[in-house]
């Protein structure tokens, strides 16, 4: 089959503008083969090079006592003590899983999986932040099944428990949802393996499952904007198998352990192009490719499309050659595809050859370093309007808006599809905050937690991006861990718009403020642009995971409140309205300031809380739906009724930072607040739990009742 001619056309359809077309042929002094097309395609689309965030991502702290390896390679890697290494990272599938979502969310799960193991690790946890458009949209069932479907069943049959995350539900993802997944890992901080090749002549060895054609083009695909040809976009969603990945996660770390490894990369977006320019990029080598070797699943296959195919569960590695017989045989054993496609080779190369057809020679240090970099014009974000009048509320109708909502209904429906229990030390499972898993063997556990607020990043995206950090600060704390690092998932709409790169500007600067003062830096990423269709731009939804430590078990926070502890709000409360989540969901506004995040008071607070984890029986931070619903959801989980003294709207559900929710028993209760006057804490008696009634000041209602439309919202919402 002879290539295409290249055509304006097709230069199009491979995401690259007319001067980004020049920039290839100043580069290679020639018009390209149509493969080399697809690869400068491939390393040149947003979703690889990150061309128009790289300004704003080298401002992100990244360093710190407890980092041994920041962002730039598969996954980030943080010290836990005693020689271990807790290895993690969150990535978007938003594009493949709109299209398809079982497929897309499954392979999102087997990716970020892969990141993680091929740095040897033994994955541990996995958490995922999802974002649908509102429940009467037309598709949104539809893809909330499949992908939550796709999660479970990827996750489950791999054998990882899925210990966190969130769901939320806004008219602005529509026509674009959002899959973030997130995985951690735990390896010996003497055995991290590293992408980088060395060595000149090494054996190039591609290792998992076949090749084909699914996937072809994914990652430009998820660079572009959705319009009405998304049907035909379904051929580049990629085909996950669980089960190979588990077979292939114990190959490679049995072949880390026989000492034969010189670097190994995760075939992720742009396949085999992705990982070997990679490889050898880092180490400053170039990487011949013989095609005919790879192993195919598919007959005819040309060299473009074993470039750019995505087919999953597919690592590529450099070899110690007097290893080869030992490493063979392990995969063998695993059943697995073993073969030699390439070499690394002295120059600056990136050659591949099919049946003897040279069909690209690309100078490899120019795929990634020439890539485009756009300082993006942006505007910043305009300040927003004081809040209008808010109406008299009753607090009871108040509440039964928030836990109606399928945003803060009880989200059992989705997590029970999940598996949190397999490999037996998960501490703390799903619906409750941040998810604790032990780590074997051990006395320590790792808190896993993931958080943003989207409607607070729209209208101010500095205090928005601010408060995703403080968020998961907060929710590592109240288990009484302390938070290690952070990675980031940046999901935007059209950085080409100024308004759109505003907004992530605003939120970076917000981000880095944030995880300097709390000591949490991001160690890993992805960011995930274009998110729109025909023009209408998601909210900004940069999400935040972070990692946590305990020490010791004895050092959690997990228990429930017990019939009469007393409630207390650790943080000072003005009663901030502005785009709350009662608003929004009870009379459907979003006007208003986000909240300001004081973080020396996040600090001071957090601080304070894991200095007298002894005296709290049980503790939740303070977010959407403020002291209201974290005192009902609190309560309900112990199957209590509660009683809360304010009576102003504000106090009961505004969203000021910096705050938790502890229950403590009486007898501890004078113990607190000496300690609170002690460390110049604010620290207020908002009522009690107990009973079967819950009372928010002057209204009340039934428990039960609350209970079952709180435990029936999110089903109802999907079904």
């Amino acid at each position: 089959m002879s290539d295409p001619q290249i055509t304006p056309e097709l230069i199009a359809a491979h995401g690259l503008k007319p001067d980004e077309y020049q920039r290839i042929l100043d580069i290679i002094g020639r018009e390209p083969t149509f493969t080399e097309l697809g690869i400068f395609s491939a390393m040149w689309n947003e979703h690889c090079s990150y061309k128009s965030s790289k300004k704003w991502l080298r401002t992100l702290p990244t360093t710190g006592p407890q980092v041994i390896c920041g962002p730039g390679e598969n996954a980030g890697v943080v010290d836990i003590g005693d020689g271990q290494a807790v290895i993690f990272k969150m990535e978007s599938h938003n594009h493949p899983s709109y299209i398809e979502p079982h497929q897309g969310a499954a392979t999102g799960v087997g990716g970020i999986l892969r990141d993680v193991f091929t740095m040897g690790a033994r994955p541990i946890a996995a958490m995922n932040a999802l974002s649908f458009g509102v429940p009467s949209h037309p598709k949104t069932s539809h893809l909330v099944k499949g992908v939550v479907e796709g999660i479970g069943s990827y996750g489950n049959a791999f054998g990882v428990p899925t210990v966190g995350g969130e769901v939320r539900f806004h008219k602005a993802y529509n026509g674009n949802c959002l899959v973030n997944a997130f995985a951690a890992g735990l390896a010996d901080t003497d055995a991290i393996f590293y992408s980088a090749a060395s060595g000149v002549g090494m054996p190039v060895v591609y290792l998992g499952a076949k090749t084909g054609r699914d996937g072809v083009g994914g990652a430009t695909m998820a660079s572009a904007e959705f319009d009405d040809t998304i049907e035909e976009k379904r051929p580049t969603v990629q085909v996950g198998d669980p089960f190979t990945e588990k077979r292939l996660l114990e190959a490679c770390l049995e072949l880390m352990a026989s000492g034969a490894v010189i670097s190994i990369q995760d075939m992720g977006a742009a396949g085999l192009t992705c990982s070997a320019v990679e490889m050898g990029d880092k180490g400053g080598l170039g990487i011949r490719l013989d095609l005919e070797n790879v192993p195919q699943r598919e007959t005819n296959m040309t060299a473009y499309e074993m470039m750019l195919s995505e087919s999953q569960e597919r690592m590529l590695m450099v070899l110690k050659p007097e290893m080869e017989a030992e490493a063979r045989a392990i995969f063998v054993k695993w059943d697995l595809d073993f073969a030699i496609v390439g070499e690394t080779i002295p120059e600056d190369r990136f050659l591949i050859v099919h049946h003897g057809d040279i069909k690209a020679d690309i100078q490899l240090s120019k795929l990634s370093s020439s890539a485009p970099e756009y300082d993006r014009p942006w505007v910043e974000t305009p300040k927003a309007a004081p809040l209008a009048e808010v109406p008299v509320i009753d607090p009871i109708d108040g509440l039964h808006a928030l836990i109606t909502s399928p945003s803060y209904a009880h989200k059992a429906w989705v997590y029970e599809q999940y598996d949190s229990m397999v490999m037996a030390d998960t501490v703390r499972a799903p619906g409750l905050g941040a998810g604790v898993v032990r780590v074997h063997g051990t006395g320590k556990a790792l808190a896993f937690t993931s958080d943003v607020t989207p409607r607070y990043v729209k209208a101010n995206p500095f205090e928005g991006g601010k408060q995703a950090v403080a968020e998961a600060y907060r929710n590592l704390t109240a288990v009484g861990a302390l938070p290690l690092a952070t990675t980031d998932n940046l999901n935007f709409g059209n950085p080409e718009k100024p308004e759109i790169m505003g907004q992530f500007v605003g939120a970076i600067k917000g981000i880095g403020e944030a995880v300097a003062a709390l000591d949490m830096p991001i160690v890993s990423g992805n960011v995930s642009l274009y998110n729109e269709t025909d023009g209408q731009g998601i909210l900004p939804t940069p999400t935040i995971g972070a990692v946590g430590l305990l020490s010791s078990l004895d050092d959690l926070i997990a228990g429930l409140p017990q019939d009469g502890d007393m409630a207390f709000v650790i943080g000072a409360t003005d009663g901030h309205l502005g785009q709350s989540a009662l608003l929004a969901e009870l009379l459907g506004r979003e006007d208003g300031d986000a909240p300001q995040v004081d973080l020396a008071a996040e600090k001071r607070n957090g601080e304070f809380l894991r200095a007298n984890r002894k005296l709290v029986r049980a503790a939740t931070d303070l977010s959407d739906g403020g002291l209201a619903l974290a005192a009902f959801e609190m309560a309900e989980g112990a199957d209590l009724g509660l009683t809360l003294a304010p009576t102003d709207i504000g106090h009961l559900f505004g969203e000021d930072q910096a705050r938790y929710l502890v229950a403590v028993a009486q007898q501890d209760a004078p113990a607190l607040v000496n300690a609170a006057q002690a460390a110049g804490v604010a620290l207020e008696h908002v009522g009690s739990f107990g009973g079967d009634t819950v009372t928010l000041g002057e209204a009340s209602a039934p428990l039960s009742a609350l209970s079952e439309l709180y435990r029936s919202a999110f089903a109802k919402a999907v079904a």
